[in-house]
C-alpha cells in the first residue's frame, strides 16, 4: 500500500508540472484559439529568470532575500514571461488571427528565436534589442498620423520594423567591441538552480517520503490555479475576456475595447508560463531545449481535457501525469506482479520515460475517436460560433 501511495504522489506531482505548465496554454489556446508553439519557450524565459533571480540575491546587499529568492522569482518570471509574450501578440500575432496554420508556422520560428537568444545573449544584444524594439512600437507616435491611413500603409509598417533592427543591430555590433558588454550571459549548456534551503528535505507521511520541493509545486499549482479561475470569474477584465471569446462583434458593439481584451489574454498565458518555468528549475537543470519537452503534453493536455475548460485541464493534466508516471517508471510492474505474462512484456516495453509518452498519446488519440471534443466539451454559443 506504501507503494501504491508513493507512486500516486510521485505523479500528483509531475501532472502538477503539466498542469501548471497547460495552464497558460488554456488561456491563450482555449480562449483565443491561437496555436502557440513557443509557448514551452516562454517557460523557459521563466526558469533563466529564475536563475539570474538566484545569482542577483546570492552576494551583495541583498544577499539576506536568498533563502526566499524562488518567491521572488515567481513574480518576476510571471512579468518577463508576461512582457515577452505581450510583446509577440502585438508584433506577430495580432496580424494573423483567424489564420491558424501561418499561427502555427510563425511561432515555431519565434520559438527557434528565442531558444538561439537564450544561448548567445549578452548586455550589448539585449540593449540594442531594446533599442529596435522600441524603435519599431513608438515609431507611429513620431510620424504624422495620415502616414498610417494611405495604401502603403503595410509597407510603411513592415519598413520601420526593418530600419528599427538595422540599427539596433548597429548599436549591438557597436557596444559588443567592448568585452564587458559582449560576453553571453548564459550559453548553450544546461544551468543548474539551487533550491533554497527550506525545499530540500522531505516530509514522512504514513510511510511515504514527500520531496518538499515537490509539495512546493503542488501548493504553487494549487495557487495558481485557484487565482486564474477567480479572475476570469469574477474580475472586470476576466469577464470581458469571456464576453469576447463568446462572441467578439457583440462586445466589440458594447465598448469593449477586443484589442486590449487581446493582449492581456496573451500577457497573463505567458506569465503563467513563467510561472511553470519556475516549477520546473526545482526538477532539475535547465537550458535552450527546455520548451520543446513540454509543449507537446501541454497541448495534449489541453485537447484532451476540452478547449476552454480549465476543469477539463485539471483533469487531464493530473490523468496524463499520474499514468506517465505508473507506466514510465515501471511502478505497474511492481503494484501487479502477477500480471499476465503478455501484458507484463508489453509493459516493460513501455516502462520508460519516452516510450511511456508514445502509450500515452496513442491512448488520448483512441480516446479522441470517440469524444472528439474531449473530457469536458464546450457547450452554447462558443460551439455555434
Amino acid at each position: 500500500m506504501t507503494a501504491l501511495y508513493d507512486t500516486l504522489f510521485n505523479g500528483l506531482a509531475i501532472g502538477s508540472v503539466l498542469m501548471l505548465a497547460a495552464l497558460g496554454l488554456a488561456v491563450v489556446f482555449g480562449l483565443m484559439g491561437v496555436i502557440n508553439m513557443a509557448h514551452g519557450e516562454l517557460m523557459m524565459l521563466g526558469a533563466y529568470t529564475t536563475f539570474v533571480v538566484q545569482n542577483l540575491l546570492k552576494n551583495g546587499p541583498l544577499a539576506g532575500l536568498f533563502p526566499i529568492y524562488i518567491l521572488i522569482a515567481i513574480p518576476v518570471a510571471f512579468l518577463v514571461s508576461g512582457l515577452a509574450g505581450l510583446l509577440l501578440e502585438k508584433t506577430v500575432i495580432r496580424r494573423l488571427y483567424g489564420r491558424p496554420l501561418e499561427t502555427l508556422l510563425a511561432t515555431w520560428g519565434v520559438s527557434l528565436i528565442l531558444q538561439q537568444f537564450v544561448r548567445s545573449v549578452s548586455t550589448a544584444f539585449f540593449l540594442g534589442l531594446i533599442v529596435a524594439v522600441a524603435l519599431g512600437l513608438l515609431a507611429p507616435r513620431f510620424t504624422p498620423a495620415s502616414w498610417w491611413e494611405q495604401r502603403w500603409t503595410p509597407l510603411l509598417a513592415v519598413g520601420r520594423w526593418i530600419v528599427a533592427g538595422g540599427i539596433g543591430i548597429a548599436l549591438a555590433s557597436a557596444l559588443g567591441s567592448v568585452r564587458a558588454l559582449g560576453l553571453p550571459w548564459f550559453s548553450a549548456r544546461n544551468i543548474d538552480v539551487t533550491a533554497p534551503q527550506w525545499l530540500r528535505g522531505s516530509i514522512d507521511v504514513a510511510g511515504v517520503t514527500m520531496p518538499t520541493g515537490r509539495l512546493f509545486i503542488i501548493a504553487l499549482t494549487a495557487i495558481a490555479l485557484l487565482a486564474v479561475n477567480w479572475f476570469l470569474q469574477k474580475s472586470v477584465w476576466g469577464i470581458r475576456i469571456r464576453a469576447v471569446t463568446q462572441n467578439r462583434p457583440m462586445s466589440s458593439c458594447l465598448g469593449i475595447p477586443t484589442e486590449t481584451v487581446d493582449a492581456l489574454t496573451f500577457l497573463v498565458g505567458s506569465g503563467l508560463a513563467g510561472v511553470a518555468g519556475v516549477a520546473v528549475t526545482l526538477l532539475g537543470s535547465v537550458g535552450p531545449n527546455l520548451g520543446g519537452n513540454y509543449i507537446v503534453d501541454c497541448f495534449m493536455v489541453v485537447v484532451l481535457g476540452g478547449v476552454g475548460k480549465l476543469l477539463g485541464t485539471v483533469v487531464a493534466a493530473l490523468g496524463i501525469g499520474v499514468l506517465s508516471y505508473i507506466i514510465g517508471s515501471g511502478s505497474l510492474l511492481l503494484l501487479w506482479p502477477s500480471m499476465p505474462a503478455g501484458l507484463n512484456e508489453t509493459i516493460t516495453f513501455f516502462a520508460t520515460t519516452s516510450m511511456a509518452k508514445v502509450l500515452v498519446f496513442v491512448l488520448i488519440v483512441l480516446f479522441l475517436q470517440f469524444r472528439p471534443a474531449g473530457l469536458f466539451p464546450q457547450k452554447g454559443r462558443m460551439v455555434e460560433a
